[in-house]
């Protein structure tokens, strides 16, 4: 980050006190700071009374082995009785619980706790019949359809942790994750609907599970667009054949608070991606209570939106568990966000809360107010904003247009890792301040800290770290222990912290803002890339001898990905053709998200002697700036050679 942009973000004068009304009837008040202050222990506790458990815990937190937390400990929980048998045994079986909105016009379903339990059993019963058990592991690779979320809460009520892929990423991407948590069961539909067209998911899963060998048992398939699908007998199995015919009596078992939940796959700085894993009682415990704290829920009068796609975990903590487990109404969109639609949709259901990325809201204020102003969304009282900082115009324009000037804006900042929001805005308490997240919830330890750990002054930039264990937190990385320790918590070990890989500032009021990432991972529209195995699509091309991939400042997603690519001699010398090629190349072996905004045919890449290449210098490159100190390099006439062919570059825009 420049000077200049640290000294701009300090700069921000403008603040949105909270409406007096929702301070007056907030959820949590400025009081729960000071409360958790003084015992958080007994603060996430109360936060954990909020839900069902079987046996009670013997013990709030376990912290006697850093960095492998234990939260609830001994207490007996179930994650989908939670989110739905409660409610229905508490009366309120005939509350909405999904509105499914289908991308093409008018294809819709209301959803009720009741109907939504008897769907997630007779999920769970037609699993148990493929020889589903407990701790079985099962991958979903499914569209935004109500299928998805029976499917997740139908693992969670067996016990069965569950790994969700999202639906636009590469066969290979999915065989990877299938082959680290050693899935045999793969729950995917025929397809789904994309910008008006139906979109093949089912030919990916039948090449991955090709590439697995025998491990993956039973493929079951949701019917959804119809499109002709290749079968395979005996393997693969129709949803509407299994779950239909099924039982809608299930018997959950209550499973230990510690019980793994689900597997989520992140980038890594390695090729190799992380499996994060999440248990059961804390995440729970951790998602449900920043639901109700950050967005105010008031489950009987409020309708719920967050436009996340359940293949982030963003759809898992905000769209599924959290609002589930609080009885939320809530709205679910099965496609992309065309022009008008998503207001389309607020107007029609009367969306009250509403939480999406940057990258959209940018997107919206490219196409111009003009739009949103042609539909009625004055029953929205709060918006939220989610997968990367929040530059403080799209704030304001957020706020302005699509909140008229009168809701909140939750600027939240957390990870995949997390599990849960950390630092926010309370929308009762605190005074918004465009761009910032301002800081840690109640019974979050945030800080922003040198590089030997110390705490940064008011007005100072550095690393930011969580200072204490939170009930939400990943407890390993799936079957690789020492990777946790060394990703996560090498960086700090005298002080334990947790090290988020971002930086970030804080202002002379002491309220945080977040400056990215500090690693080789790319944020583009709110998702985690690792530059590493971009660069290992574009090397797997037969005309690239060597990649090297950063992510560049772009106005609609935030960061774009772009590419430097050696090519080998063989090749020629790369015009449109080439670039083109290698585009769909790493679109077609990671997905859409990672094809490059821009590929550059390069002579030679900038490397330190010891053969690191310098992304740094790439980057200013990238963004057109004046290129940075090049006195580390092995070679300092490369960045000459690079920047001549930058005038002549080849690329092409999505």
């Amino acid at each position: 980050m420049s000077e200049q942009t640290l000294s701009n973000l300090s700069r921000e004068e403008r603040r949105f006190e909270p409406p007096a009304d929702l301070a007056a009837d907030a959820n949590v008040k400025a009081e729960a700071y000071a409360r958790a202050e003084e015992d958080r222990e007994a603060f996430w506790a109360a936060a954990a009374e909020r839900l069902d458990w079987g046996q009670k815990w013997d013990q709030v937190l376990d912290w006697s082995d850093p960095p492998f937390a234990k939260w609830f400990v001994g207490g007996t929980i179930n994650a989908a009785v939670n989110c739905v048998d409660r409610h229905v045994d508490a009366g309120r079986g005939d509350k909405v619980a999904l509105h499914w909105v289908g991308e093409p016009e008018d294809d819709t379903r209301d959803i009720t706790y009741a109907e939504l339990k008897d769907l997630v059993s007779k999920a769970a019963n037609a699993l148990t019949d493929l020889g589903v058990k407990k701790g079985d592991r099962v991958a979903i690779y499914m569209p935004m359809i109500p299928e998805v979320v029976v499917a997740m809460l139908a693992c969670a009520r067996l016990g069965a942790p569950h790994t969700v892929v999202f639906g636009g990423f590469s066969a290979d991407a999915l065989a990877s994750r299938l082959e680290d948590c050693e899935a045999h069961v793969v729950i995917t539909s025929d397809g789904g609907y994309r910008r008006g067209a139906a979109s093949a998911l089912k030919p990916a899963v039948d090449e991955a599970v090709e590439k697995t060998g025998d491990l993956v048992r039973n493929v079951l398939v949701v019917r959804r667009t119809g499109q002709d699908v290749d079968w395979h007998e005996g393997r693969d199995v129709w949803w509407h054949d299994a779950v239909d015919s099924a039982s809608a009596e299930h018997e959950a078992e209550l499973h230990d608070s510690e019980h793994p939940l689900y597997v989520m796959y992140t980038s890594g700085t390695t090729g190799k991606p992380k499996g994060i894993l999440h248990t059961t009682g804390g995440y729970l415990t951790g998602t449900s209570f920043t639901h109700w704290e950050v967005f105010d829920l008031k489950p009987d009068t409020d309708v719920y939106w967050c436009t996340a796609d359940v293949g982030w975990v963003t759809g898992h903590s905000y769209m599924v568990y959290g609002p589930l487990a609080n009885g939320a109404t809530q709205v679910m969109y099965e496609g992309t966000p065309e022009k008008g639609r998503w207001w389309q949709i607020v107007q029609d259901y009367k969306v009250t809360i509403f939480y999406t990325a940057p990258t959209a809201i940018r997107t919206f204020m490219k196409q111009g107010r003009e739009i949103p102003d042609g539909y009625d969304m004055s029953s929205l009282r709060l918006l939220g904003s989610v997968g990367e900082p929040i530059n403080p115009e799209a704030y304001v324009w957020y706020r302005e247009v699509i909140g008229g000037d009168r809701c909140p804006v939750v600027d939240t900042w957390w990870q995949t890792e997390t599990g849960q929001i950390m630092i926010s805005p309370l929308p009762g308490v605190t005074a918004g301040k465009p761009g910032s997240a301002m800081k840690a919830l109640p019974g979050v330890g945030a800080d922003v800290v040198d590089d030997e750990g110390n705490s940064v002054p008011d007005g100072s930039g550095g690393y930011l770290v969580l200072t204490k264990p939170w009930p939400a937190m990943l407890r390993t990385l799936w079957g690789d222990d020492q990777r946790f320790k060394d990703t996560y918590w090498s960086r700090y070990p005298k002080q334990g912290f947790y090290f988020a890989g971002d930086g970030a500032k804080k202002d002379e009021d002491g309220d945080l803002w977040m400056l990215g990432r500090v690693d080789d991972v790319m944020n583009v529209s709110g998702h985690r890339l690792s530059t590493t195995e971009i660069e290992s699509a574009l090397v797997s091309h037969p005309k690239v001898a060597e990649a090297a991939v950063v992510g560049a400042a772009d106005e609609t997603t935030g960061q774009a990905v772009c590419a430097f690519v050696i090519l080998r001699e063989s090749a020629g010398d790369g015009g449109p053709d080439i670039v083109e090629e290698l585009r769909k190349h790493v679109q077609k072996e990671i997905g859409a998200i990672a094809k490059p905004r821009q590929i550059m045919v390069v002579p030679e890449l900038p490397k330190t002697r010891s053969g690191k290449i310098m992304r740094r210098l790439l980057k200013d490159v990238a963004e057109h700036r004046e290129v940075g100190d090049v006195t580390t390099l092995a070679d300092s006439t490369v960045m000459d050679l690079i920047k001549d062919k930058e005038g002549s570059a080849a690329s092409s825009e999505e």
